[in-house]
């Protein structure tokens, strides 16, 4: 496991900055592929990942997931693999992210371009109006959006009381949510050197009702991630 923990440790960083270099000639050259681009890194990463350490995904709830069309997407966070693997699995995401993530050297500067929903945690009022409007800009694109309702990465087991943003969201476009519950923490941990070989699981929870109230949509949410059928989840984790 330390061998290949090492192997990608080094294989991410080697792949993420050639790559980081290639964005480069996106942002000049072809800024309307930057989407695409942050797809085929990810989807190069996580080869990398199934075949050096052993780690793949298993999708449950599939169904659940509209065919096509914009979607909301409420998912645990529990791991840079969350973070990773809907680039993959669905068509057009916009991720929620933290402004800050700009600044990252190379890749950074892609999310705006790859039409990624950008937050000011501290920006107060302006900042949920900013996030409203550009939700209701990324659903007009078609586009799937995915919220990590808890803020920042957990460990299994671990609760945190969510942010209010992705009731904000659903307000402003009458959409269903759609709760997604993970364990990705057991293989690839919160600031881990180690990858553990095995599965993560992806657990697809039926939506819940568009036009539900900030607290009950919240607490819907809590509600389906512990409920998930989550094979093998460590104690404490449904």
């Amino acid at each position: 496991m330390f061998l290949r923990s090492v192997l990608f440790n080094l294989y991410f960083f080697l792949l993420t900055f050639v790559l980081g270099l290639g964005g480069f000639g996106v942002r000049w050259f072809a800024p309307g592929r930057a989407l695409a681009y942050a797809q085929f890194w990810a989807r190069l990463l996580l080869g990398g990942l199934r075949r050096i350490s052993g780690i793949y995904p298993v999708l449950i709830g599939e169904e659940h997931l509209p065919p096509d069309g914009p979607m909301l997407i409420a998912s645990q966070h529990q791991s840079a693999y969350d973070t990773l693997v809907w680039l993959t699995l669905l068509p057009r995401p916009a991720y929620v992210m933290k402004r800050e993530l700009v600044k990252i050297p190379l890749f950074g500067p892609l999310t705006p371009l790859a039409g990624m929903i950008l937050v000011d945690r501290a920006g107060g009022a302006a900042a949920l109006r900013g996030l409203r409007d550009e939700t209701r800009l990324a659903v007009a694109e078609g586009r799937q959006i995915v919220i990590f309702p808890e803020g920042t990465r957990t460990r299994p087991g671990e609760r945190r009381a969510l942010q209010p943003g992705v009731a904000a969201m659903a307000a402003a476009v009458n959409l269903p949510v759609i709760p997604v519950a993970t364990d990705s923490g057991r293989r690839w941990g919160k600031n881990a050197f180690f990858k553990r070989p095995g599965p993560i699981h992806i657990v697809v929870c039926p939506p819940l009702a568009a036009g539900l109230p900030r607290a009950a949509l919240l607490a819907g949410i809590q509600a389906a991630w512990d409920a998930a059928p989550m094979p093998l989840s460590p104690p404490g984790c449904g």
